[in-house]
């Protein structure tokens, strides 16, 4: 049953849900609006509701009146879209179909006309998902899914974009192709918008493209009509949101420029005739400013040049259309500012409030100046209107009268009285400018700015100064608004002065009309200016002063001192020089109360509020809103919508709306027949809808003559308001054009069939025509997702309305001066600023609550425009992001619940409540609505407090409203889990954010009562932000142990500290000490009452350790959980474990350990000590970054030390013990010197290497070898790069004493002794020429006692020398010449070098020391072998875990494997060692060696260094092969007794490991056997050779093999000299020169795979495989893979190459004899050209494992040394 009941100005709906009532209100001006009150009787009937479960049903009518009635429009599916024409519609259904109806004249083969009710589907359309549909006056179009672009209807101006035809009966494609790619690609359209003769395309990439004809395309052309899409570029680089076309003219939705786009630098240029929009003329006596600029080019021109008005319009730009309508100009500000009280009583600041529409409580002032549009920025004209035409400046003469006027007049005489604070105030007529703020709607600022530049003209002609800054001007002008906020009417009253000047001014209107009209034709400077109390305001000269024309003079006439005479009794508060110094002040920063940029983690999710409204087209009714009736032939900026958060823009014919967020319409344009929903005038710039409050709009259609509104009331189900042409009954079917039975609306009216639609989700109108979508209410999901976006609507609204009205002039405060008038006299008297009333500290306070009120504030209006969108195509649960990104609302609401919470802790609302009540006066009924708060006499900083924290109750309405939409699904379905989850987040963030509140509430309270009990300074220092309290001891239920009998404790326990206060009990402070313990680094454990009696807690902090004793078991275990509780928040817990972790991360400052006193320390704690990673500071800039254990420098770390006399730093990067370097590690020094070794008791102790400068430093050297204490002791190698000499030798205190070894850079070598650093004592030198000196030295190089000095012939001295080596000696002794006839043993006395020298195993004993310490052993050898491989797992598993910790160290994948498998102790470290076993430790010793993390492959990377470092550069000496050879084999028993020490079982030096056999005694009698037969076999005898060599030569073989090379070099030059002679012959000649047997000689050899035969000029054939294969021997050259046994390997395969080629010559057995094999093997040595084959045999023959020597290998090795010996003394002939 469903029923409408009409009694007087009530109406009652019945139907099945309930009774609903209508009540109509006539106002005061007999304004029709209605207010719906939507009250249920009865619980809704789910069967009902099931019944019904349809969607997208499409309702139609015409007008308004009590007696239509909507058609239902029949479909098969649901409607998603429709669009309404002239006298056509579109519409789009699930599936992607099309249908039409209405008339069709552009249907030529088809019915012409079809009904409303009987839809036609466009069949040309099939195979196509259309996604979008638009229709203008007489034509349509669609967009299909992949974004192609079908029109149809009427082509005539080229509205389809399809050439040469007129008409397109049936949806056709339209290709939009970018013209500038090449090829031409397709754009891809989102959605279309239809006028009467062009088409508008929003493109995917966010661009506009237009065709069709008229200035409304916005397109650069003059050629009409346009076919072919093409690109708007004025919008190009802007991301458009929205398209709309009206019949003649075009919107676009924009998303505002980033931040650091729209703060870009003022144009200079016009963007269309590129000529000057600012100048500036500096003259001798003033300064012109002009922003007079007029573009053709943004006018649509007539053929003569004038601007194209309407018929009969009235011309354009300020002027009156009517005496009661306010002279306006249409240069609009961004955004209205904040509503300021008048300066009276509150009683008058009450009178001046209005209710406005949507329920927020306004003052008129602010409703106007929205509506209307402020024009802060805009005054035209300068001074005068008289000056010439032809110039943009005012002349001479035209000021000169002015200034006379202003001169000659009283002030009494040319003002109405005004009353300010009581004072009777009356300005000048002329002077009323300087007082209209142009912040005042209605009142013609023009003279403002002219007025006030002559003021300060005046101002600084009276100071004597020329120059007078923009910046001033600005801070007067702002000043005048802000102190007199009343003058030209009473603030909030809207119209100011009548008529807008004084009477008989037509000359100033005619000039004003005339000068604005070319500045008005376009505004292509910045076009987004910034909110009023916006981030940025403008310093530049034309942002602050571009109003029009200016002339700021610096005046020295009569006029003027009168001028400043007579304004100084009125103005005496503006020319204070105090207020002055005070206005030039630098302001507090303001806090943006709109985001910039929105959410950045909102991202793409949420729909933006920051746009903007752009228009162009024909404008002769206003519907451009520029505030003028001129066309536009580009996009413009409506400015004054710029900050209104606009989501929705709708076109009529000749009217345009706007859908802000705040559910608030603003509408401009045609109002003929009261489509614009007001009466207002002018129409030309946007104005707000008039609506009843409560009333919410979200969304709107606008049709030929009128507007139709869908909204909230007071109910969620969806209402509907209709503005416009209103159709009488019998007069709906009237043509059009008649306007016979037709009146109008002058409001917005409820349509009252609205209720019968069901839930309406969106309203379309075109034409007469309305359209609704509604959708029945489907097991109540419907009606739930209606309640939700209604309620965040709501709640948005109220939001901006606390925003607006208490949180921004609260702000404002901040930046202003408030002053009123005694009431004795007229003296003035200034109150105090809000930062002066908070202070610093909660100003700042303060600004964040404000930055977290706008961020929840913006997040709620993106969150109700995202609703409203789903509510009008998708409707589903998965589209609601408050579900699927849920976190940031959750962290939003925290941050601006935590922000509010700390202003009320630091006392902030209570110092807030005097500013607040000077503001909103003693009654604040304002603040009691705004917080729905319903007590009598509530405090006003309680009130502030409710209503602050107001927002979180709507985290409960979330979760009942989500909670109800789950019950619309089944409980297994994925969207009531959804929904589930939804609900249980908010619902638990509400109850916590609760919880918060009553933290902060009591804390403040805590505080509140604190003064008295300590001292002011104690408490500043404990009074945070962020601190709440927990507990606390007053009542003596804590007490410290052992305190003193005087002695005052208390405990106070707060979220982040535990305070410790103390004092004694006379003083009247009562605690005058205290100290602060932070939670994070506290540790509370409970002492056993079984063994004390006493209910004692153990409190551990980082530097103390004290008992806490509590009066009983019950407050023990209360404080135990509360500190435990509050530390695991403080660590960012939960807060719910019974302990929290002993081990933890924190930050910590010491006080009292000496060596640690003011560092800081930032890491790992076990316990109260710092144990694990961290980082300790100190105050002197020393840093540590490593490990602790127990609260000392542990393990790894890095250390910083600042040197303040060089400025630059030390740092140690290595191994720490008990607080000090202990270990490896590296120690570079602030003065360049860098030391690489081992430390012990932070000094150098062990084996090391320190470098010393550079190599441009003047005394750059390197010393390696062993540290003691710091000091150079033991065995070391001293680099002296500078004189270019290397000892080697023993040191002790940084001195060389002892045994030693010098080598220079000139071939000197000495051995012998040293003492106190010099040459002391016996030793040898030789000098590059092998001259001798064997005897006594005093000095370095110089000689002094007996000796023998030996020539290179043999000659030599023997007897006392004297004298320095290089200049000169004196000797006395024999001179001996040996006979030539003497043996050659005697010609030479050699000396045996190496005898002086440091013994090889004496080298290098702190390199194997620190191993076997590694290894956990005193000395070598002493120590356990389990316990040895423990510390090689351990040490390898903390190298990882520090290489792992260290992104620069990090590990290659193979390495980390390596390194894997070395950590576990391998087993065949016990039992008898088998040739698998030895195999198995080979194998490890290979990898163990590889990696520098092991204690082995550290010992060989060390003795590769110390080795390099001995044996290179100067040290590359021939005379030190012995000792580096020497060397060698000394590192190999070193390191073998090592591998035995791992290895027990191995056999020792030259052991045989037994070959595993059946039969033990068939094996012992075989291996005596092969004892007398022939020698071991390679592998079955143990040597320490054939073991390491494979790992140690490598990187011993280039210094070592140098050696050889330099040992060997006149040798080997003999044997090359004569290895290239002997290679000139060919084969058979040098085979036959050799001696080699005619039946060994090759008869033919293979040449690529042929058989060719030797002739006598073959050359390099003969025995090519022997000879390739003995030239591997050299590549030991350039790869450091090949051993001795390597190379004697290779000399096998040489010998068996040889053998096969002679054995497949001679074709039966053959056993070599050694006559015979020597000539054939001394060919292929010669025919290899082995270059250093003398240094290859040395090299063998030293290194050469000894089991070998007399085996197979043996024999060939001596054969080819015979070979090499054979070369040098072979002779050709």
């Amino acid at each position: 049953m469903k029923k409408w009941t009409w009694s007087g100005d009530r109406a009652e709906f019945r139907n099945g849900f309930g009774v609903f009532q209508v009540e109509f209100h006539q106002s005061m001006h007999q304004h029709c609006h209605g207010q719906i009150s939507v009250m249920e009787s009865q619980r809704k009937s789910s069967g009902e509701e099931d019944s019904s479960g349809e969607r997208g049903l499409l309702h139609t009518w015409k007008g308004y009146s009590y007696s239509v009635t909507p058609e239902r429009v029949l479909l098969s599916r649901p409607v998603l879209q429709a669009a309404l024409g002239t006298r056509h519609g579109v519409l789009l259904v699930e599936g992607g179909q099309v249908y039409s109806f209405g008339e069709f004249p552009w249907k030529q083969s088809q019915v012409s006309e079809v009904g409303p009710l009987k839809p036609v589907l466009e069949s040309a359309l099939s195979g196509q998902r259309v996604v979008a549909v638009a229709a203008g006056s007489f034509h349509s179009g669609a967009v299909t899914e992949d974004g192609g672009v079908h029109m149809w209807g009427e082509n005539s101006f080229g509205q389809c974009g399809l050439s040469s035809l007129t008409v397109v009966p049936n949806p056709t494609p339209v290709a939009v192709l970018d013209p500038d790619t090449s090829p031409p690609h397709t754009i891809r359209v989102l959605e279309l918008a239809c006028g009467e003769q062009h088409s508008l395309a929003l493109s995917a990439q966010h661009e506009v493209w237009a065709w069709g004809s008229g200035c409304q395309l916005g397109l650069v052309t003059t050629i009409f009509p346009v076919w072919k899409p093409q690109k708007v570029e004025h919008l190009a680089g802007r991301h458009v949101l929205q398209v709309a076309c009206g019949a003649f003219h075009s919107l676009a939705l924009v998303r505002c420029q980033p931040p650091q786009e729209a703060r870009r630098p003022l144009p200079d240029k016009c963007g269309q005739c590129n000529q000057l929009l600012y100048t500036m003329t500096d003259k001798e006596d003033h300064v012109i400013i002009s922003d007079g600029h007029y573009c053709h080019l943004g006018v649509e021109l007539l053929a003569d040049g004038e601007a194209r008005l309407g018929p009969g319009r009235s011309p354009p730009l300020g002027l009156q259309s009517s005496p009661s309508e306010p002279l306006l100009s249409s240069h609009t500000s961004a955004s209205a500012p904040g509503p300021y009280p008048t300066i009276t009583d509150h009683t008058d600041n009450e009178r001046g409030r209005t209710v406005a529409q949507n329920g927020e409580v306004l003052t008129t002032t602010d409703s106007d100046i929205s509506a209307a549009g402020t024009d802060s920025d805009r005054t035209v004209g300068g001074v005068g209107g008289a000056g010439s035409q032809n110039s943009p400046y005012p002349d001479d003469q035209a000021v000169k009268e002015y200034l006379k006027k202003l001169s000659d007049t009283s002030l009494a005489e040319e003002t109405a009285k005004m009353t300010i604070a009581g004072a009777s105030f009356q300005p000048p007529a002329d002077s009323l400018d300087l007082l209209t703020s142009d912040l005042i709607p209605g009142v013609m600022p023009v003279t403002t700015s002219s007025a006030l530049n002559s003021l300060v003209s005046s101002c600084a002609s009276a100071v004597g100064e020329r120059v007078v800054s923009t910046y001033e001007a600005l801070s007067l002008k702002k000043m005048i608004n802000y102190y007199y906020p009343g003058v030209g009417g009473v603030a909030g009253v809207p119209g100011g002065v009548p008529g807008g000047f004084p009477g008989g001014r037509a000359e100033e209107r005619v000039g004003l009309e005339e000068s604005m009209q070319g500045k008005k034709s376009c505004s292509t400077g910045d076009i987004r200016e910034e909110e009023d109390e916006g981030l940025s305001r403008r310093l530049s000269l034309p942002g602050l002063l571009s109003q029009g024309r200016y002339a700021v003079r610096l005046l020295s006439s009569t006029s003027a001192h009168r001028l400043l005479s007579s304004l100084t009794s009125s103005y005496t508060l503006m020319l204070s020089p105090r207020l002055m110094r005070r206005a030039s002040r630098p302001r507090v920063r303001a806090v943006p109360l709109t985001p910039v940029g929105g959410l950045p983690e909102a991202g793409e999710l949420l729909p933006s509020l920051q746009t903007e409204v752009w228009s162009w087209g024909r404008g002769e009714e206003g519907q451009l809103g520029h505030g003028d009736n001129l066309p536009r032939l580009q996009p413009l900026c409506i400015k004054c919508l710029s900050s209104k958060e606009v989501v929705l823009v709708a076109a009529g014919a000749h009217h345009s709306l706007a859908l802000t967020a705040q559910s608030q319409v603003f509408s401009w344009g045609s109002n003929s027949s009261g489509q614009l929903g007001h009466m207002g005038c002018p129409t030309t710039i946007p104005r707000l809808a008039k609506l009843s409050e409560g009333i919410r709009v979200w969304d709107v259609g606008a049709g030929a003559q009128h507007t139709l509104l869908l909204a909230d009331g007071d109910c969620y189900q969806p209402i509907l308001y209709y503005s416009g042409q209103q159709v009488r009954d019998g007069a709906q079917d009237a043509p059009q054009d008649q306007t016979e039975g037709y009146s109008y609306t002058q409001q917005p009216v409820l349509l009252p069939f609205c209720m019968n639609l069901g839930y309406v989700s969106a309203v379309f109108a075109g034409g007469q025509s309305c359209v609704a979508l509604a959708d029945r209410n489907v097991m109540g999901f419907i009606a739930s997702l209606h309640e939700l976006a209604a309620a965040e609507r709501k709640f948005y609204c109220k939001l901006s309305s606390v925003k607006n009205h208490v949180l921004r002039p609260l702000l404002d405060l901040g930046e202003n001066y408030r002053c009123r008038y005694s009431s004795a006299g007229q003296r003035p008297w200034v109150r105090e600023s809000l930062s002066t009333a908070l202070g610093p500290a909660s100003t700042v306070l303060l600004q964040s609550l404000a930055r977290g009120y706008s961020r929840l504030c913006h997040l709620t209006g993106q969150h109700s425009a995202s609703l409203t969108a789903n509510l009008r195509r998708r409707r589903e649960v998965k589209s609601l992001v408050m579900l699927e990104h849920a976190s940031i609302f959750l962290d939003t609401y925290t941050e601006y619940c935590c922000s509010v919470g700390n202003f009320l802790v630091m006392g902030g609302f209570q110092a807030l409540a005097k500013p607040s009540l000077d503001f909103f006066g003693k009654c604040p009924e304002l603040l009691q609505r705004l917080a729905e708060s319903s007590e009598e006499n509530i405090p006003l900083s309680d009130l502030l407090v409710a209503l602050f924290y107001l927002p979180m109750r709507h985290l409960h309405e979330y979760g009942r409203l989500l909670l109800k939409l789950g019950t619309c699904f089944q409980v297994s379905s994925v969207d009531y889990q959804k929904l589930q989850d939804g609900c249980s987040k908010f619902e638990a963030l509400a109850l916590h954010l609760k919880r918060r509140r009553k933290e902060a509430e009591y804390t403040y309270h805590f505080w509140k009562s604190f003064p008295g009990k300590m001292t002011v300074s104690g408490l500043d220092s404990l009074r945070k932000p962020r601190r709440r309290l927990i507990c606390e001891s007053s009542n003596k239920a804590l007490t410290l142990q052992n305190s003193g009998r005087f002695s005052v404790n208390w405990f106070i326990l707060f979220n982040d500290a535990l305070v410790h206060a103390q004092g004694v009990v006379p003083y009247k402070s009562l605690f005058s000490t205290h100290h602060v313990f932070p939670l994070a680094t506290l540790w509370v454990e409970p002492i056993l009452e079984e063994n004390t009696g006493l209910y004692g807690l153990k409190v551990i902090s980082p530097e103390e350790t004290f008992t806490l004793l509590a009066c009983s078991s019950m407050e023990k275990a209360k404080w135990l959980r509360s500190i435990n509780q509050a530390v695991d928040q403080a660590m960012r817990g939960a807060g719910q474990r019974a302990e929290p972790p002993i081990s933890r991360t924190a930050s910590y400052t010491f006080y009292k350990d000496s060596r640690l006193k003011e560092a800081t320390y930032e890491g790992h704690w076990l316990a109260g000590k710092p144990d694990g990673r961290g980082m300790m500071k100190w105050l002197d800039g020393r840093i540590y970054t490593g490990t602790f254990k127990n609260g000392l420098e542990d393990g790894f770390g890095d250390y910083v030390i600042p040197s303040k006399t060089l400025n630059l730093n030390d740092h140690y990067q290595g191994h720490w013990k008990e607080g000090k370097m202990h270990g490896i590690g590296t120690y570079k020094y602030a003065t360049g010197e860098f030391y690489e070794g081992s430390f012990q008791d932070n000094m150098r102790h062990g084996h090391g290497m320190l470098r010393s400068g550079t190599l441009n430093s003047s005394s750059p050297s390197v010393f390696i070898g062993q540290w003691v204490h710091d000091k150079k002791t033991g065995y070391g190698v001293f680099d002296d790069i500078t004189r270019g000499e290397k000892y080697m030798g023993m040191w002790q205190d940084d001195q060389r004493q002892g045994t030693g070894v010098i080598v220079t850079q000139f071939g000197l070598y000495y051995e012998g002794a040293f003492n106190n650093n010099k040459m002391q004592g016996t030793g040898v030198l030789l000098s590059e020429d092998n001259t001798t000196y064997e005897g006594e030295f005093s000095e370095d190089w110089t000689l002094n006692g007996k000796g023998v000095l030996t020539m290179a012939n043999g000659d030599y001295f023997e007897g006392s020398f004297t004298g320095e080596w290089s200049s000169g000696l004196k000797v006395t002794g024999s001179f001996f010449k040996p006979n030539l006839y003497d043996s050659d043993g005697d010609k030479g006395r050699a000396v045996k070098l190496g005898r002086l020298a440091v013994r090889p195993e004496e080298k290098w004993r702190a390199v194997f020391e620190e191993c076997w310490m590694r290894l956990g052993c005193e000395a070598p050898g002493q120590g356990e072998n389990q316990r040895a491989w423990e510390n090689i797992a351990e040490a390898l598993t903390t190298s990882r875990r520090q290489h792992g910790d260290s992104p620069e160290m990090n590990l290659s994948q193979t390495h980390n494997r390596t390194l894997g498998s070395l950590e576990f102790i391998p087993q065949q470290h016990v039992g008898p060692v088998t040739m698998e076993k030895y195999d198995r430790i080979r194998h490890y010793l290979i990898k163990a060696c590889d990696t520098p993390l092991h204690p082995l492959g550290r010992l060989m990377e060390t003795l590769v260094a110390v080795y390099r470092m001995t044996y290179v550069g100067v040290g590359a000496n021939r005379r030190l092969l012995l000792q580096a050879v020497n060397e060698i084999m000394s590192y190999l028993a070193r390191i073998f007794q090592l591998v035995r020490f791992l290895f027990p079982d191995l056999p020792e030096e030259g052991g045989a490991i037994p070959e595993p056999s059946s039969d033990p005694q068939d094996k012992k009698d075989s291996n005596c056997a092969d004892t007398q037969l022939e020698s071991p076999k390679p592998g079955r005898v143990v040597s320490s050779s054939a073991l390491l060599l494979p790992v140690l030569l490598p990187g011993l073989y280039p210094p070592l093999f140098t050696l050889y090379v330099l040992e060997k070099e006149r040798e080997d030059d003999v044997y090359w000299e004569c290895v290239l002679r002997l290679n000139k012959q060919p084969d058979m000649a040098l085979l036959a020169f050799l001696g080699v047997q005619h039946k060994f000689w090759p008869v033919s050899v293979p040449v690529l795979g042929e058989k060719t035969e030797v002739v006598s000029s073959t050359k390099d054939a003969c025995f090519a495989s022997a000879t390739e294969t003995l030239q591997q021997i050299r590549q030991f050259v350039f790869s450091t893979t090949f051993t001795p046994s390597d190379k004697l390997q290779v000399i096998q395969l040489t010998f068996e190459e040889i053998t096969k080629e002679v054995m497949s010559s001679l074709e039966g057995n053959f056993l070599w004899s050694m006559d015979d094999l020597f000539p054939v093997f001394l060919y292929v040595v010669l025919r290899a050209r082995i270059r250093n084959l003398g240094s290859e045999v040395s090299l063998i023959e030293d290194l050469m494992d000894p089991c070998v020597q007399h085996g197979e290998h043996g024999i060939m090795f001596t054969t080819l040394k015979a070979c090499y010996y054979q070369i040098q003394h072979e002779k050709t002939t």
